[in-house]
């Protein structure tokens, strides 16, 4: 009769022979499911047609994964084959992580380069202008690197009054990429005119620092222009879409942000002689109008106007003085002839006077109440009013009156005549 054996025995068992037989295995499947753990794990599972089988990669080796796990992806696996005894569980603990048919850092550039173009950091609309004329450039690479001796040799040919600030930095390596971003941080807060980031060629591995989202979301936020200059013309890179602008090297973009100087003094060689070619002219024309001024000026000189004034004054005083001669002939022929007047209008006003009062002497005695008396005839008043006699009734009762008399009457009798 054979022993028997606890379950934790068995699992034991199973578990040294899994992991003992199935160590640095490559897996091949499609991902059917996976779950990235706050921890830092990450919990997948890989099946084909007929099968399924759980794996785990652990935060140590997640953190070197490059790209990130989706569903439906056909990945190989590297790693080997554990039991968990407490279940009975067995699964895969994952090592590495390949894209089947392409490398990790394909895949990676391309979900980056999917990611950051939904979010908008590749729109063309929201890319910095250049500036028109840099004073301040900032150089973000490696202080020992080939590519900033590159760019300072044709700075110190091209253009050699542009200010330059070197921000030292790793370009490559896996504490690479926050140092990119810090260090374009720090240069954005300079206030200089441009940014200029990258290195030398390499390969994709030793220029991936520019395809990481940190070193792409530094770029974005920037408000300074910034230029990603990373190896040779023929390496595309995240930083590169991200950047206000693209140059194929380095030195690629010192040429393309500074002016030469040489062209510069060619210009301004031109520029001054057409500045003198210009000045003549206007000089030429001034020197005219002033002649022309001057020919005024002496026309309308202060000489000229006072005798014009002066001639003018002289003929208006001759103009005054027969005025007034005129005028005193005329007031000495009326004053003359005054008295003669003056004499016979006040006897012609006295004359008059006397006919006046003649006239108003006669209205005296025709009006006065006593000169209009006549015997026999005495005024009819009826009340406090002056009446005809018609306008007496029999017995009504009324006034005679004249200069002398006033009787009380009444009427006994009324007869027309």
């Amino acid at each position: 009769m054979s022993q028997t054996m606890s379950v934790s025995s068995l699992n034991t068992k199973i578990k040294s022979l899994l992991e003992t037989t199935f160590m640095h295995i490559l897996v091949e499947g499609e991902i059917s499911a996976v779950t990235y753990h706050n921890s830092g794990h990450i919990y997948f599972s890989i099946k084909d047609d007929k099968s399924t089988i759980k794996c785990v990669m652990f935060r140590s080796n997640a953190n070197r994964l490059k790209f990130r796990l989706q569903r439906g992806e056909h990945i190989i696996v590297n790693g080997s084959v554990g039991v968990y005894t407490p279940r009975g569980e067995y699964q895969l603990y994952a090592v590495s992580i390949e894209p089947f048919g392409q490398g990790s850092l394909e895949l990676a550039y391309k979900q980056l380069k999917e990611k950051l173009e939904k979010k908008g950091y590749f729109d063309s609309t929201r890319k910095k202008e250049r500036p028109k004329y840099i004073q301040k450039i900032a150089l973000v690479t490696a202080s020992k690197g080939a590519a900033l001796q590159d760019m300072l040799k044709v700075i110190e040919k091209r253009y050699k009054l542009v200010e330059v600030t070197v921000i030292d930095t790793l370009v490559q390596g896996d504490k690479s990429a926050p140092q990119i971003a810090e260090a374009l941080k720090y240069a954005d807060s300079l206030g200089v005119d441009a940014i200029v980031v990258g290195r030398g060629g390499g390969s994709l591995e030793d220029l991936w620092a520019f395809n990481e989202e940190i070193v792409a979301d530094a770029i974005f936020n920037l408000n300074t222009f910034v230029v990603s200059a990373v190896g040779h013309e023929v390496d595309v890179l995240i930083s590169d879409f991200v950047a206000d602008m693209r140059a194929p090297t380095p030195s690629a973009a010192i040429e393309m942000l500074l002016p030469d100087q040489n062209e510069m003094l060619f210009m301004l060689d031109e520029l001054l002689q057409r500045y003198h070619y210009t000045i003549t002219q206007i000089l030429s024309k001034k020197r005219d109008n002033l002649n022309s001024l001057y020919a005024q000026l002496k026309q309308n000189s202060i000489s000229n106007r006072i005798s014009m004034v002066d001639r003018e004054f002289k003929n208006l005083s001759d103009e005054f003085k027969r005025v007034i001669d005129y005028k005193i002939s005329q007031f000495e022929a009326k004053l003359l002839q005054l008295p003669r007047e003056l004499n016979s209008s006040i006897n012609n006003t006295i004359s008059q006077k006397e006919q006046n009062l003649l006239s108003i002497k006669e209205k005296l005695k025709l009006y006065n109440p006593k000169l209009k008396h006549k015997d026999g005839w005495a005024e009819v008043v009826l009340g406090d009013k002056r009446v005809k006699l018609s306008d007496i009734n029999i017995n009504s009762q009324f006034t005679l009156m004249d200069i002398e008399t006033k009787l009380e009457v009444r009427c006994l009798k009324k007869e027309k005549i």
